[in-house]
């Protein structure tokens, strides 16, 4: 199975994602988040550096979970366009 490339946009949102789980993580060692979801701390480090942009959304309810956020949250967040800046700024 060929995997379709990520358009600009899928990319921009897996950084703001890895952006967001960042901030939501504070003093949080990526050990302990990513065993709270039932993760790896290598599979959490792509999520957050970028380099897996498009997680499963079982793996994104874990990390929602584990930080204390809404998926509701999640998915403002994440979007694009002017909900995005608004969340951020409410953030």
């Amino acid at each position: 199975m060929v995997r379709v490339p990520l358009t600009p946009e899928e990319r921009l949102r897996g950084e703001r994602f890895g952006a967001l789980l960042r901030q939501a993580r504070g003093e949080r060692s990526m050990v302990e988040v990513a065993a709270a979801a039932g993760l790896s701390a290598e599979t959490l480090r792509k999520i957050e550096t970028g380099r897996a942009p498009t997680p499963a959304f079982f793996t994104v309810a874990a990390l929602a979970a584990a930080l204390g956020l809404s998926l509701d949250e999640l998915a403002a967040a994440c979007a694009e366009g002017p909900q995005a800046a608004e969340f951020r700024q409410a953030g």
